[in-house]
This record gives structure tokens, C-alpha cells and sequence, in this order.
């Protein structure tokens, strides 16, 4: 990629007063409440009855994508910016995406593989997520090279997992709560707010890129390629491990788009909401790669749900 283009992508600033971080937050929490609405704690019972699954989803998700999605950066060293490889790394790093249970379901995966792998990486973000992006990233930036250009990654631990137990903790617990005690409220919520939460985070990202459209569009071709092989990346993994370890078809569709699905509307509001990036050079690569992964993985997750659909097997 030519230097001009890798310093137009690190330029693309987005200012957000707190009215509209505040606003982007609501958005988010009320989307992982419309996720939990389908978990119900009888749902763990069945799956971990045989865990094989569970435990290869979360062996996908928490730790080959993050150190994988960090080899990538690294080989993409002179391509990319270290900002776009830690936003890379930062998308790889958060939890299951809101939409991978509707994606599952469309496929026709394993449903409650797919509920639980959400629950359980949604719980464990909290403490996760700050953990794989400072260990991964820190090691990116050494392996890279630019290590002295880039300040230390220090995690604000508290501002950190304040938001995403706000984001993520409260809504899930509340959302199990409504799926448990209130099963016709939940069920006539559920699918409006899968689709509702597409139309939202597109929106989101339009309205925060708006001021910065002619940079993004100049830009977009190349950021479409990264996030093009990152997230083909996620997909192989979840794909790659369950076909290795013999685990049912149907699960092997789950591990894949839920490998291939990350709530990348988590990173924008940790890179936004809080001091992860106060004294870092522009970082408008994290914010766009994080960004266009979200409207990304809507194509390739309805592509992939679409090809599992009209395949046969379901053993």
C-alpha cells in the first residue's frame, strides 16, 4: 500500500461529543439485550452435556483468532499501518457478534452451540478482551518493528471494564432474565432487534465516517482487501478446527461463523468511549478496519449461512 494511502487512512479523524458516545453506547447494550433474549440456562444443560464443541468454539475465538489475526499483521508488515494491524488485532479480540445466532440459524447449524458460544465469549470479554488486545498487540508492535514509534499499550483496565461490563454484562443478564420469567416478551423481540441491530451499526458507522466520506471512499478499496482476508481468516479457523476434530457438521457451521462474527461495535465504542488510545498518533486505520468489519461480516456471514443452507449434510 502506498504511503500516501496508509497516512489518508490514519488521518480519518471521528469526533463524537458525549451526547453521541453516550448514544452509540445505548445502541450497543440494547443490542446485546436482544442477543441474550435467546439464552435460556436450560440451553447450557444440553451442550456441555458434550462439550467437545463448546470447548473447541471457545479454543477458536479466544485464542487461535487473536494470535492468528497477529501472525497476519505481522506478514502484512509494509502493507498495512500498525494502527490498521491493531485494529486488527482489537476486532479479533472482542467477543461472538450479535448477528452470528441468526447467521447460524440460517445456516442451519447447531442453534444452541451457537447461543452458548455467544453467551460464554460475551462473559468472558470482560476480562478477555482487554487481556488479548494488550498481550497480542504488544507483541505485534515488537514483531513489526515500530515498536518505538507507537507509545506502550497500557490498558486502562477500570475504563476498560467498566464499558464492557455496562455494553455487555448488565444487557445479558437482563436479556436472560426476560428470556426466563417473560418467554413471550422474548421471543416477540428477538428477530426485530437481529435485523434492527444491522440497521443500526450501519448507520452508526455512516453518521461517525460522514465528515470523512471522500477520505473513506479513497481508501476503502484497500481496507476492503484487509478485512477481506482477516475475515476469511476467522471463517477458516472455525471451519478448519471442528473438520480436524471430527465434531458434527452442524457444528462445524457454528464454529465457523462464530469464529467469522465478531461485535466489532464493541472496538468502536472502547476506541471512542474511552482513554484506550489518549496520547497515540491518529489511529483512523483501527477505526476504519474495526468499522467496515462490521458491515463485512454481514456479507460473508449471510454469504457463508446462504452455501450452508443449500448443503445437504446435517449430520
Amino acid at each position: 500500500m502506498a504511503p500516501d494511502v496508509i497516512q489518508s487512512i490514519d488521518s480519518i479523524q471521528v469526533q463524537l461529543n458525549a451526547g453521541g458516545m453516550n448514544t452509540i453506547n445505548i445502541i450497543l447494550a440494547f443490542v446485546m439485550y436482544g442477543v441474550a433474549l435467546g439464552i435460556k440456562p436450560a440451553i447450557f444443560v444440553e451442550v456441555f452435556k458434550k462439550p467437545k464443541s463448546v470447548l473447541l468454539g471457545i479454543l477458536c475465538q479466544l485464542v487461535l483468532l487473536p494470535a492468528l489475526t497477529c501472525l497476519l499483521a505481522v506478514l502484512l508488515t509494509g502493507w498495512i499501518s500498525p494502527m490498521m494491524g491493531l485494529g486488527m488485532i482489537l476486532v479479533a479480540s472482542c467477543p461472538g457478534g450479535n448477528i452470528s445466532n441468526f447467521m447460524s440459524s440460517l445456516g442451519k447449524a447447531n442453534i444452541e452451540l451457537s447461543v452458548s458460544l455467544t453467551a460464554i465469549s460475551t462473559a468472558l470479554a470482560v476480562f478477555l478482551t482487554p487481556f488479548n488486545f494488550w498481550a497480542w498487540g504488544t507483541l505485534y508492535l515488537h514483531s513489526a518493528g515500530v515498536a518505538g514509534s507507537i507509545p506502550t499499550l497500557v490498558i486502562p483496565l477500570w475504563d476498560v471494564f467498566k464499558t464492557i461490563f455496562i455494553l455487555l454484562g448488565i444487557p445479558l443478564v437482563l436479556g436472560i432474565l426476560t428470556s426466563q420469567y417473560l418467554p413471550k416478551v422474548a421471543a416477540a423481540l428477538k428477530k426485530p432487534l437481529q435485523w434492527l441491530s444491522i440497521i443500526i451499526f450501519i448507520a452508526m458507522v455512516v453518521l461517525s465516517f460522514g465528515s470523512n466520506l471522500d477520505a473513506f471512499l479513497k481508501c476503502v478499496k484497500y481496507i476492503f482487501l484487509v478485512v477481506l482476508v482477516h475475515n476469511f481468516l476467522a471463517l477458516s479457523i472455525g471451519f478448519g478446527v471442528g473438520t480436524l476434530f471430527k465434531v458434527p457438521y452442524r457444528d462445524r457451521r457454528t464454529l465457523t461463523i462464530e469464529t467469522g462474527i465478531q461485535n466489532s461495535g464493541l472496538g468502536l465504542a472502547l476506541m471512542l468511549g474511552t482513554s484506550l488510545f489518549a496520547g497515540f498518533p491518529p489511529h483512523g486505520g483501527m477505526l476504519v478496519i474495526t468499522a467496515w468489519w462490521g458491515i463485512w461480516h454481514i456479507i460473508s456471514g449471510l454469504t457463508v449461512a446462504t452455501i450452508f443452507n443449500r448443503t445437504r449434510r446435517d449430520a
